[in-house]
């Protein structure tokens, strides 16, 4: 395959693969047009390379519309899965608005700036004055129920297979479980209805990298949301998710015998 990429720390290791600055775009026009696949651009290089170039790009287009946006995110969860979605308000930041919210929520509960990752962004409201602050620093109001949980599971997905599952536990502070944030990982057995939602949700909305924050409430599955780059303390040798991606664009750059590896499938049963 020939690869081209503009993320160098993502792409380590990868053969046959060209390094470009992402400011470099338009300079090497060519060489992208002729790549079986563009390899972790940024998010504004997206419709030039997809929509102008005619490049193959991953992550998928989805990974990266539907992970740009907490807002737009969820409504893809509520879309696809309300039914493992925690029951959130979204609304615009005006005075009637931050009341009503107010008003219908239980308290604590969690807010969140619509664009932030790695546990930025979000706020336990316990009070009042939690929340004015909160208003304060955002355009779009998201308010969301808090569940009880003192940790969650993040599953990394590739395509169509779980690269790695594992709890990340509360940090000493208290209500993140971020890594980045102070929470630890525990390498304790995952169970397969968290792994099993995370695939369902990358398979119904397209999105093929990426790691889903799952928590478990009395057994039942529940997606925060997922981060199209993700860090790698979790996910044991390095070696493991660079040999996921490398199989998934082969697989995917591949076309598949529509005969099967043995011939046509029968119409109707055979007799034997």
């Amino acid at each position: 395959m020939k690869l081209v990429s503009f993320d160098i720390f993502h792409t380590l290791g990868f053969p046959d693969t060209k390094t470009l600055k992402p400011e470099q775009i338009l300079a090497h026009k060519e060489l992208l047009k002729d790549a079986d696949w563009v390899l972790f651009p940024e998010y504004w290089q997206l419709n030039a390379l997809v929509h102008g170039l005619k490049c193959r790009v991953f992550p998928s287009v989805a990974s990266y519309r539907i992970g740009h946006d907490k807002v737009e995110m969820t409504r893809a969860f509520q879309a696809v899965a309300p039914e493992h979605t925690p029951w959130t308000l979204i609304e615009a930041n005006g005075p009637e608005e931050q009341q009503a919210v107010w008003d219908a929520m239980v308290v604590p509960f969690v807010a969140k700036l619509p664009k932030a990752s790695m546990g930025e962004g979000v706020w336990l409201i316990e009070s009042k004055a939690d929340w004015q602050r909160y208003c304060e620093r955002t355009n779009v109001l998201y308010a969301q129920e808090y569940l009880p949980i003192d940790r969650d599971v993040r599953v990394v997905i590739v395509g169509d297979r779980v690269v790695s599952a594992y709890w990340r536990t509360q940090a000493d502070q208290g209500f993140y479980n971020n890594v980045s944030q102070g929470g630890r990982i525990d390498r304790g057995p995952v169970p397969t209805v968290v792994t099993d939602l995370a695939l369902r949700l990358a398979r119904e909305l397209e999105v093929d990298h990426a790691g889903f924050d799952i928590a478990l409430v009395e057994g039942y599955p529940y997606v925060l949301e997922f981060n199209r780059l993700f860090g790698n303390q979790g996910l044991g040798q390095g070696s493991d998710l660079r040999t996921a991606i490398l199989d998934y664009l082969q697989r995917q750059a591949e076309p598949e015998d529509p005969n099967g590896p043995t011939g046509p499938a029968p119409l109707w049963p055979v007799a034997v």
